[in-house]
């Protein structure tokens, strides 16, 4: 009887360690095999290959297998950006692409076969500022396309007090001042759509 309770007892050990090697490490499903964390996937700011860079947008720049050289930058206020090799380079007024192709020319003076990538992770030179009865008033991002229904979404919704009927955008155009009008429950119920106009930058939306 000794000799079977035994065998059972170094059957069940046995049992117990094939089970165990046969079970993964704890690793969550992001991490990699050597335990680190696998890196996220970057998204940028605007995928609008139109889109033109202004003072305070923060880039990423990513040149192929030049760790050195690939860096998140911040335009400044004078519309540069400053790499290594190159110093200050035009980035406001220019598209990624364009601030890429002319990257690239510069670098071509140390590099081989230099590729850069150019995004735009954070839009801060373009903004609308949306004031009175909201629920969080202030400055916004001017996203590509951006409406004033879609600039009203970002503020967080009306207060109690908001004469939605009322609501208006200023704009400073040819030196002068012009306002638009917008009555938020006809756009919403389909009517005068029109007033729904794409925003630009530095508009105000007024919400009484």
């Amino acid at each position: 009887m000794r000799q079977l309770k035994w065998i059972l007892v170094l059957v069940l050990f046995a049992g117990v360690a094939a089970v165990r090697a046969q079970s993964p490490a704890n690793t969550s499903s992001d991490t990699s095999e050597s335990g680190t964390q696998a890196p996220s996937v970057h998204k940028s700011a605007t995928q609008d290959p139109s889109y033109v860079i202004g003072p305070q947008d923060m880039l990423d720049v990513d040149v192929w297998k030049e760790k050195e050289l690939t860096r998140a930058v911040e335009v400044r206020p004078d519309g540069r950006i400053s790499l290594p090799l190159l110093n200050d380079v035009q980035a406001a007024g220019l598209t990624p692409m364009q601030l890429a192709a002319n990257i690239t020319d510069g670098l071509k003076k140390f590099i081989t076969d230099p590729q850069v990538t150019v995004m735009v992770t954070q839009i801060n030179s373009q903004r609308v500022y949306i004031l009175g009865e909201v629920t969080k008033p202030g400055a916004y991002p001017l996203l590509p396309g951006m409406n004033v229904l879609q600039a009203l979404s970002s503020a967080g919704g009306f207060t109690m007090f908001a004469n939605t009927k009322k609501i208006y955008v200023l704009r400073q155009q040819d030196g002068k001042q012009k306002k638009f009008s917008f009555d938020y429950k006809d756009v919403i119920s389909g009517k005068r759509t029109d007033e729904n106009i794409a925003l630009r930058a530095g508009d105000q939306i007024m919400v009484p």
